[in-house]
């Protein structure tokens, strides 16, 4: 489907990659990741012509569809949101558009009419308004806006039309860049499932490692000046990639160790008639052995440190009837919270909702039409906006200069020091703040207020744009503050790592609970943040109930016959029981068996055996479940028949 031979990149004397050869194929997922400035999105940029290699080629079939996801697309907020997304599908929009100016002329061709007929039918065309209006539904954008001008949507909101531009269009080749970013985790979960179905090539770079666990099938990862193809998800690719690395470290240390003896060997008996041709026979093959250098990673992970100057009271923060609306939008309705010192509130629930006004409320960047907001005592509060140009704006102000800023009485060894645990070193201290990345720009927001040291964390989204170890980074260090910390994120598995209390917003109103993440989906009774998941849910609880009528009615009307059946299937089920226990057992060792074989098809680089287990795997997985839920209906209905005929 898309094959890249002999790719290189380099910026000057910076060489990204070197000498990569990949073939992507139809029907497979990849991620795509890599430490921050590796090189993803440039190779994303070369993949669709926006960006010339250095040397090599990228060859995909004449005619094949490309979807890409482009950030900085220009869109005309006069148009409607639905007309926009229907652009994507450009064969069938541009086909209906022209249908529609013929048909209106004053002198309509009736043969032209007739072709676009065709054409618009061939592909599906008359679908595609209601095409349109799914995904963007599915991706979270209200149906009262679906109609409306493209100016009545948030940045965020007009990012998920474009998503919706690229995923109607039908591409054979997907090409998407951090697809998540400002999507909430209902639109996450919809992504999720239209990519698992997707049959196409898709490429994905993204930093939410659970969106890499459910989505890819294989990833590529841009390290050591190169880029190399895995297969599994992103914690198989982790794996893989340590037991590699060890492997090639333990062969290193192997080599250096005979190195060592052999040259022991020389320096003792070198001078020794008995031994001189020993010797100099171990001095030949010690210039013959070659010792492999093993390269650099480009991933490095920041340092973050959280200290509090002072520790704030024991109540930290005070919300009675909190209300805020915008015009005739009521965004929040009599919010009440009260949090206590060492609290990590996690602030959940779907966009639009609320979430980031609340923080400003907090942070006195909003006022409230409403209600009281009274922090404790010896509280200084830290913030981290989810959009946050404004603040580093200046085109005159450097890195250096927005830490020292806030900390004006060190000197400059301090300030730099700051900055090196946060990446930023040599020249790179010296950038003006306007012209940072998106994850330069909040490790340099975290730069300061790690400096500024306050005791209450505010954080809206604040891994939007750090790269997965940045990410795992900031989780220890904020695991490990002492103070208080209150946040909004989209990252489910960030959320679960950190929440200690969690605050979901949704439409009806506020939900409070005093544990963490997991904790709270548990008791709910479901994942009630998965759309299909409670659908699916609603329906067996619907059939469950069918079900126990049925056998109300049952038990009344239970004749002689019937009972004398019912007890002979009774004594046939244990059989089955145990025969179906045994198949799964069978498997599961199986299983087994095909996990302990990768370790060393992944050291040959044998991708064919691989994927050959990997089928075999996955049809493994799929007869345990047939047999599981078996399994499950047989102990269900040895339940049911024992207490039926007693």
């Amino acid at each position: 489907m898309l094959q890249i031979t002999s790719l290189s990149k380099s910026f000057g004397p910076q060489s990204l990659f070197e000498n990569v050869t990949l073939q992507l194929n139809t029907g497979c997922r990849y991620g795509l990741v890599g430490a921050n400035g590796a090189g993803k999105t440039t190779l994303l940029k070369i993949l669709i012509g926006e960006e010339a290699a250095s040397s090599g080629e990228v060859m995909i079939p004449k005619g094949t569809r490309v979807g890409v996801l482009k950030q900085d697309r220009f869109m005309n907020d006069a148009q409607r949101v639905l007309d926009l997304a229907m652009m994507g599908d450009e064969r069938v929009y541009a086909a209906l558009t022209e249908y529609e100016q013929v048909s209106h002329s004053e002198h309509p061709d009736a043969e032209r009419l007739a072709a676009l007929e065709e054409q618009i039918q061939a592909f599906d065309g008359y679908t595609l308004e209601s095409r349109a209006s799914t995904v963007l539904l599915g991706l979270g954008v209200p149906l009262a806006q679906v109609r409306a001008p493209l100016s009545q949507l948030s940045g965020g909101f007009k990012l998920r039309v474009l998503l919706a531009q690229v995923l109607i269009g039908a591409p054979e080749i997907l090409l998407l860049d951090e697809p998540t970013n400002h999507l909430d985790i209902l639109s996450i979960r919809w992504l999720e499932d239209f990519l698992r179905n997707y049959e196409g090539c898709a490429v994905v770079i993204s930093h939410d490692v659970q969106f890499l666990d459910r989505v890819a099938t294989h990833m590529l990862d841009v390290d050591y000046k190169t880029v190399t193809a895995y297969v599994g998800n992103y914690h198989a690719f982790v794996a893989q990639k340590a037991l590699v690395r060890e492997q090639k470290e333990a062969e290193i240390a192997r080599v250096e160790k005979i190195l060592a003896e052999k040259r022991a060997f020389v320096e003792r008996f070198k001078a020794k008639a008995t031994k001189a041709r020993q010797a100099q026979s171990r001095a030949k093959q010690i210039e013959k052995i070659e010792v492999e250098v093993l390269p650099e990673t480009s991933r490095r992970a920041p340092l973050f440190d959280f200290k509090q100057v002072r520790q704030s009271g024991r109540d930290v923060l005070s919300v009675e009837g909190v209300s805020k609306s915008f015009g005739e939008k009521h965004v929040l309705k009599g919010i009440g919270l009260n949090l206590r010192r060492g609290e990590r509130l996690g602030v959940i629930g779907a966009n639009g909702l609320g979430k980031s006004t609340l923080l400003k409320l907090l942070t006195e960047r909003l006022q409230p039409d409403q209600g009281k907001i009274q922090w404790g005592h010896e509280v200084r509060i830290g913030y981290f906006a989810q959009d946050h140009k404004e603040l580093l704006s200046d085109p005159k102000l450097t890195t250096l200069d927005f830490v020292w800023n806030a900390c004006p009485d060190q000197g400059t060894a301090f300030v730099r020091g700051r900055l090196g645990r946060m990446l930023f070193s040599g020249d790179t201290v010296e950038k003006s703040v306007a012209s940072l990345s998106g994850g330069e720009g909040a490790r340099l927001i975290f730069c300061r207020m790690m400096v500024e040291q306050p005791n209450v964390l505010v954080l809206d989204e604040p891994t939007n744009h750090l790269d997965i170890e940045a990410i795992e980074a900031l989780v220890k260090a904020l695991q490990a503050f002492e103070g208080t910390t209150i946040f909004v994120s989209h990252d489910r598995w960030f959320v679960s790592q950190l929440a200690t209390r969690v605050l979901e917003i949704t439409p009806q109103g506020v939900n409070e609970f005093p544990g963490t993440y997991d904790e709270y989906l548990q008791s709910q009774g479901q994942d009630h943040l998965d759309r299909a998941q409670v659908a699916a849910q609603a329906k067996q609880d619907q059939r469950a109930k069918k079900e126990e009528q049925k056998e109300q009615k049952g038990r009344t009307e239970l004749g002689w016959e019937e009972r004398k059946r019912l007890q002979n299937k009774l004594k046939s089920l244990p059989k089955r029981r145990d025969e179906l226990l045994q198949q799964i057992s069978n498997l599961e060792t199986r299983l087994s068996e095909i996990h302990g074989a990768y370790a060393g098809l992944y050291e040959r680089n044998d991708i064919e055996a691989v994927q050959k287990l990997q089928r075999e795997e996955q049809g493994i997985k799929d007869r345990i479940v047939v047999f599981t839920s078996e399994w499950e209906q047989v102990e269900g209905e040895l339940e049911e028949l024992g207490a039926l005929v007693g």
